[in-house]
């Protein structure tokens, strides 16, 4: 006896389609993964063993606002118009709003500075989207810690999207006076 296939309603509209992704998106390793390198990499970093990443890193060391726990976070340096800035969407940030003392080991130097954090919807998407210009595609997500759909630098519509979304903020790092 041969049997009928069932009747299957059709599914409504969207469902079981794949959702189109975000231009810009988090793409860093693993918790896990930075746990384990970050010490090692903060050390390095002191050191003439780091070589050619010690323009490309630097470590950020101050206090928490709150806690008063002392961080150290080895992160990616990025150079704008002769500044430093670390590009983030870390709840670390939040250390900085209103400006906080920080200490930066940049270039095997250590320095006291003053970060401040830069939360304006249309400065930060214009410094990730120079930021990223300035490495190309592929290298801008390794140092910027994000993932492009698309093999291009995304527009500033697409970062002002993404900082937005993903909380993407700027700490603009300058000598303490």
């Amino acid at each position: 006896m041969r049997q009928t296939p069932r009747y299957q309603p059709a599914l409504p509209y969207g469902i079981g389609m794949t959702e189109q992704s975000y231009a810009v998106d988090v793409g860093h390793p693993p918790s896990a993964l930075l746990r384990a390198v970050n010490p090692v990499l903060g050390f390095l970093l002191g050191t003439p063993l780091a070589g050619p990443i010690r323009k490309q890193l630097m470590v950020l060391n101050f206090t928490g606002r709150k806690t008063g726990r002392q961080f150290s976070l080895p992160l990616s340096a990025h150079v704008i118009d002769d500044e430093l800035y670390a590009l983030t969407g870390a709840g670390w940030k939040q250390n900085f709003r209103g400006g906080a003392p920080a200490q930066v080991l940049y270039d095997g130097k250590t320095t006291a500075m003053r970060g401040e954090l830069i939360r304006d919807r249309e400065v930060v998407s214009d410094l990730f989207l120079r930021c990223a210009q300035s490495y190309g595609p592929k290298r801008a997500q390794r140092m910027m810690g994000l993932k492009f759909r698309d093999p291009r630098i995304p527009t500033l519509d697409e970062f002002a999207e993404a900082v937005d979304r993903l909380k993407l903020a700027a700490v603009k790092l300058t000598p303490a006076s």
